[in-house]
């Protein structure tokens, strides 16, 4: 787990040492920015680090405008999914942004989600080699596949298996590693097959350079949409609907800077947060995503397409995880929040 801190300082602090500003000025602008640092909520918020879960988190954060709606988040990096849950519901954050997960634990009653960020439309990915003998879907039967469960990736392959006639607790054999780990057993050869979600698929390219993509999500878009967005727990969002419509606003400004600045957002986040990637490779995986502006989420939150998105995925958690009682998504899931916040 990798802790990161973001302070932010009003600029009305600086503002009080300008040239020829009188003491009695200078004292009323210090209480001014005083009464700004007070009101400023701080939020602790778990995420992974990924371009489909925290491209609109550190666009908001730099661009201001999660600071422009009193904001000041605490974020906290997380492998998985299910590990970010697992804290939320341990108390130690306040809310997440996840992927497919977030249709899993509200469903047992483990938070609520209120935000979502995009659907996941090429991130899932599964890669086979066929230097093992694996071509097809039809080759992979009786065949090992390495993923983390529970997951996208999971939700993905289980659509994609059964797209092709296969059944995913039968004709193969599903092993859960934790991503990296799964990569790993793939680029090693200990097993043929591997569902990911990018940026995983860089290690792959790399070190596989004959491995083959036998298919990735957008396959099975829109009728198995996966969507990834932000839960927080069920008493914090009880008592903090303000702090609640603040980060949507401020999500809303990001979310459509980086729809009508594409290029210079994604390249500004690839340079700051995702040096490590190749800027072409870190451009290919944001596209990876289907975005939506403030406006046409608010369509798919009214019309009832954003619930039902949830709700699929939801489906499968409850028939592969064995849920008892499921919470449908029509009640973990309150677009009222955005539908009051973001004016059509």
């Amino acid at each position: 787990m990798k802790l990161k801190r973001r302070d932010f300082l009003a600029t009305g602090v600086r503002m009080g040492f300008a040239a020829g500003a009188g003491t009695t000025a200078m004292a009323g602008i210090g209480q001014f920015n005083l009464v700004r640092a007070q009101a400023k909520t701080k939020v602790k918020l778990g995420y992974l680090h990924t371009p489909a879960v925290d491209g609109q988190i550190w666009l908001g954060i730099d661009n201001g405008s999660f600071e422009k709606q009193g904001i000041d988040f605490e974020t906290i990096q997380f492998t998985t999914g299910l590990e970010l849950f697992q804290a939320m519901i341990g108390g130690s954050l306040d809310m997440l942004a996840t992927g497919a997960v977030m249709s899993n634990f509200p469903a047992r009653g483990q938070g609520t989600a209120f935000l979502l960020n995009n659907v996941e439309f090429a991130t899932a990915q599964l890669w086979v080699r066929e230097d093992q003998g694996i071509k097809s879907f039809a080759d992979l039967k009786g065949r090992r596949i390495s993923t983390t469960t529970g997951t996208t990736a999971h939700v993905f392959l289980d659509t994609a298996l059964k797209a092709n006639g296969l059944d995913p607790k039968k004709d193969v054999e599903i092993i859960n590693q934790r991503m990296a780990e799964a990569v790993t057993s793939f680029v090693s050869g200990a097993v043929p097959a591997v569902a990911l979600w990018v940026p995983f698929d860089v290690t792959v390219r790399e070190k596989v350079p004959n491995a083959k993509k036998l298919v990735d999500a957008s396959k099975y878009y829109p009728e198995a949409a996966i969507v990834g967005g932000w839960v927080a727990r069920n008493e914090y969002v009880e008592k903090n609907q303000a702090t609640l419509t603040a980060i949507i606003k401020g999500w809303a400004e990001a979310n459509d800077y980086l729809l009508a600045n594409q290029d210079k957002a994604i390249a500004a986040l690839q340079a700051k947060h995702y040096p490590n990637v190749e800027a072409k490779a870190f451009a290919e995986q944001f596209k990876a995503s289907k975005y939506f502006s403030s406006a046409e989420w608010r369509k798919l939150y009214a019309d009832g397409t954003a619930t039902r998105w949830l709700q699929q995925v939801t489906d499968f958690f409850v028939s592969a995880g064995g849920i008892q009682n499921p919470v449908p998504a029509s009640k973990y899931f309150v677009p009222k929040l955005y539908l009051e916040t973001i004016k059509a």
